[in-house]
Parts: structure tokens; sequence; C-alpha cells
């Protein structure tokens, strides 16, 4: 890399963190995940806004990799994150109504995505329709965990029964997403090599049975966790970024190993270590995902949407939105949850947030969407985000508003 390249790459690391946190800053006064405010600093550095002579000019293309390659880490610790978010007590909560609300909220809007997905093919071909077919179903489907843990705690309803369940609900759903997402990846992506894929089984196997045991032994011993030093720290993440390389290497997703790692790690007695990790990598999330954001910007042009388009945009709309919210609530008050605990629980598996934006990446990179497509459906993932808070505000008019700050991008996204 030459001086002025370097030169340039501090210059657009500024530029996208000032923007990034910028905006992220409004976004929160305004009662809206900070995560909202980064999307759209993202979008507005790309072509939509700036053209595409200028954002060549602000972000050359001879950088453009570097950042690929930031924007990549970030995520794979945003996933390492998301996993170690999860945990076998959340999945068991209130089962009964979980397992109805998690059915509800992913197989309503799955099996409408496929429909859409019809509609769709008319005007964005696609060598591989059944897959096509199965990635829209599921990009409508998908609730962001992490951007839901957070508004529940600045609702003030992370300790109330409904957030019990919505928590619960969207740790099912985001499992049963990845590992749908994971299928898709292996059949599409690998090509004419399928045969790396095999050894995925195996490799599940000897992160259960083997991995996880090192690592209680590692870090708990005896059931107790001992203090998280730097040199611990550093194992923990070198054994997070290999699964990561490991999955990529078969023919998968490199968010897959990363999100893998964080789930086999020990749960028993390691709440406050996992405390710790979680605000560790958040300072390196914080400083990568907002260049993943922008990275993410650049195949976002919705000056050539159209009116064609802005039709397809309302009917992923109307989809994402019916499927997931009436899905849940149906489900839910079929438990027999009041109207407005049912209502509020759909509300918040509406939340789609940077969990949208990871899985849609994965489809442009396989090639099952192009960049009018990916566009649309990068605004569905905004505007469904935006709606939370006003929804909850109409539903539980009692609830405090959210909390005036920005959170760092690991607990806001």
């Amino acid at each position: 890399m030459t001086s002025h390249q370097l030169q340039f790459l501090f210059i657009d690391i500024a530029l996208i963190l000032a923007a990034a946190r910028g905006l992220g800053h409004l976004a929160a006064r305004a009662g809206q995940p900070a995560v909202i405010g980064e999307i759209i600093a993202g979008v507005l550095l790309g072509p939509t806004l700036l053209g595409g002579p200028l954002s060549e000019t602000l972000l050359p293309s001879e950088v453009r990799p570097v950042l690929a390659g930031m924007a990549n880490l970030g995520v794979a610790l945003f996933m390492f994150a998301v996993g170690l978010d999860i945990d076998g007590a959340t999945l068991r909560a209130n089962g009964r109504v979980t397992a109805a609300a998690a059915l509800g909220s992913s197989a309503v809007p799955f099996l409408l995505g496929i429909g859409l997905a019809f509609v769709l093919m008319r005007g964005h071909e696609s060598t591989d329709p059944a897959a096509f077919a199965v990635f829209i179903g599921l990009s409508v489907s998908v609730t962001a965990f992490p951007v839901l843990a957070r508004i529940l705690t600045d609702r003030g309803l992370s300790r109330t029964a409904v957030g019990g369940i919505a928590l619960a609900t969207a740790a099912v759903v985001d499992v049963v997403a990845w590992a749908a997402l994971a299928g898709v990846n292996a059949s599409v992506g690998a090509g004419d090599g399928h045969w790396p894929v095999l050894l995925v089984p195996p490799y599940l196997l000897v992160m259960l049975f083997a991995v996880r045991p090192l690592l209680r032994r590692y870090l708990a011993p005896g059931g107790e966790a001992k203090p998280f030093t730097s040199l611990r720290f550093a194992v923990v993440l070198t054994g997070a970024l290999l699964s990561a390389a490991a999955t990529e290497a078969m023919g998968m997703h490199h968010i897959f190993g990363a999100f893998l790692f964080g789930l086999v790690l020990p749960r028993e007695g390691t709440r406050a270590l996992r405390e710790d990790l979680h605000a560790r990598t958040g300072h390196l999330t914080g400083l990568l995902l907002p260049v993943y954001f922008v990275v993410a910007g650049f195949q976002v042009d919705l000056g050539g949407i159209g009116l064609p388009g802005l039709a397809e945009l309302a009917l992923i709309m109307l989809v994402a939105v019916g499927g997931k919210f009436g899905g849940t609530y149906l489900a839910a008050r079929s438990q027999k949850l009041p109207h407005g605990s049912a209502a509020t629980l759909a509300s918040l598996m509406n939340t789609r947030g940077f969990t949208e934006l990871v899985i849609l990446g994965v489809g442009l990179k396989l090639g099952l969407l192009d960049g009018s497509l990916y566009s649309m459906m990068v605004v569905m993932a905004v505007v469904t985000t935006m709606m939370t808070g006003p929804l909850l505000s109409r539903f539980q008019p009692g609830a405090p508003a959210p909390r005036d700050r920005v959170a760092t991008p690991a607990g806001s996204v």
C-alpha cells in the first residue's frame, strides 16, 4: 500500500466513524436504535446521495478492499457476540408460548416470502430459483436478537413476562435462521466443489464434544470462572477467528464459524466472564461495524429503483411486516396471551436491524440478490426496525421511552 493510499485509508476510516457516530447519536435522540443512524450513514456515503464519481473520489477503489477486510472482521466478531448471548436457559424459557411464537414468527413470513419470491423472479432473474425462494423467505422472517435485547433494556421491558418471551422467541428464530442460511450457503456457495461441505457435520461434533469441554476446563475449571486476563481474551478471540476461517474453507460463510464458537463457550458459572468478553469485543466492533455499513452502502443505489421498484418495495414491506407481525400475534393469542402482550411481542419480533444486513450481504455474495433487490431489502430492514419504537408506544403507552444514549454497536445492533 502506497503512502497516498494509506492517507486515504485513515481519512476514510475517520469519515466513516464520524458519520456513523453522528447519525447514530441523532437516531438515539429520536428514540431509535443507534444502528439505524449508522446504517443510514453507510447508505448516504454510497452512490445514492453522493453519486458514483464523488463516492469514488472520497472512497477510492484501491482502498475499498482493505475496508472490506475490516468489515468482514467486524461481522465475524459481531456474530461471535450473538452466539455468546444465546444460552439454553433463554431458549427454554416459557417453553410452550415460546415454541408457538417462534413457529408463527418464522413459518408464516417464510411461507409468504416464498410466494413473494415467485413474484420477484419476474423482474430479477435467478440461476437457482429454489435457493432464491428459500432465501427470500428467510430474509423476511429473521429477527435481530441483539437489537431486540437492547430495545427491551431501554424500554424497561427486559424483566417483564413479555420481555422474557420475546428474548426466548428471538433466540429460537435466530438459531433457526442461521441454520437455514447455512443450508442455502452450502447448496449455492460451494459451486462445483461441494465436497468440503461434507466436513461441516464432523466439525460441529468436534466443536461440541472436544472444543467446548476444553474451553470449559480452560475458562471455568470446576464450574467457577477464572479471572479474565488478556491472555484468555486472546485465546478466545483466536479460537473465534480460526473457527470463522474453518467454515469459510468448507464453502460456508465465515459468520457461521464465529457464531458457533460463541455458542459453544461454557455458560455454567461464566456470566461475569461472558459480560467482560462481550464488553471487550464491543470495543472492536465499535470501530469495525461502521465500516461494514459503508461497505454495504456501496451496493445500495436507491436512485435507480424507479416506479416498478417502488411497487416491489411496497410488496416486500407488506409481506415482511404483515407476515411477521400477523404470524407472531396469532401464535401468541393462541396461547391465551392478552391482546396488548401479543401485539407487543409481535412488534418486537418485527425488528430486523443489522442481522438482516448480514443475511442480505450473504445473499449478495452468493448472487441470489441483484443490486436493486438488495437495495430494497436494505430499506425494508431499516424501516421495520424503525417501526418497533412507535409500535411499542402504541401498544404499551405507559412504558418508559428509550434512554437518550448511543450504545456500543455490539449491544445496539
